[in-house]
């Protein structure tokens, strides 16, 4: 139930969205940051980018970690949207497959990530909460951007519930 609900969050709800909300914006828009202290929308793509193949895919699928963190964050321009959520989309395919097929024992085991001694559970459940947090970011510099009201829950009715019979929150 864990994966099932970690899967539909990550890959089914946040992934769509954040998707497209990026899609139309402009190089401009992708690589703005308000100051030196604050990260540009296409700096968060590189960076979920990079968690989540570290955290979901190269650790479950024990491939090495060739993460380069900082990277992420110092990129300034020359990467369009397309092209970084075509590279965020692949990651997410193959994060896909690893929640699909994780089994009870590797949700116990213990790993080591990025210095972090942890279980798998844990890895799966920093991932979904870190997607979630830096997804808020960029629909929020989006919407301050562009003025879009981004109809991100179309599915609820005037009273703002949900018509759909089997939604969850």
């Amino acid at each position: 139930m864990f994966l099932r609900y970690s899967h539909k969050k990550l890959l089914e709800q946040y992934w769509p969205r954040l998707r497209g909300a990026v899609e139309p914006l402009t190089d401009k828009q992708l690589w703005w940051r308000p100051n030196e202290a604050s990260n540009s929308i296409g700096n968060l793509v590189l960076h979920l980018n990079g968690n989540v193949r570290q955290w979901l895919v190269s650790s479950f699928n024990g491939h090495k970690d060739e993460r380069d963190r900082p990277l992420e964050f110092s990129e300034r321009e020359g990467i369009s949207a397309a092209e970084l959520l075509e590279r965020l989309g692949a990651t997410l395919d193959e994060a896909s497959n690893v929640l699909k097929r994780l089994t009870a024992d590797e949700l116990v085991a213990p790993m080591e990530i990025q210095g972090y001694h942890v279980t798998g559970l844990d890895a799966v459940y920093q991932v979904v909460e870190h997607f979630g947090l830096h997804y808020g970011q960029i629909l929020y510099i989006v919407k301050m951007l562009t003025g879009a009201d981004l109809k991100l829950y179309r599915e609820l009715n005037a009273a703002g519930r949900s018509d759909l019979s089997a939604a969850h929150p």
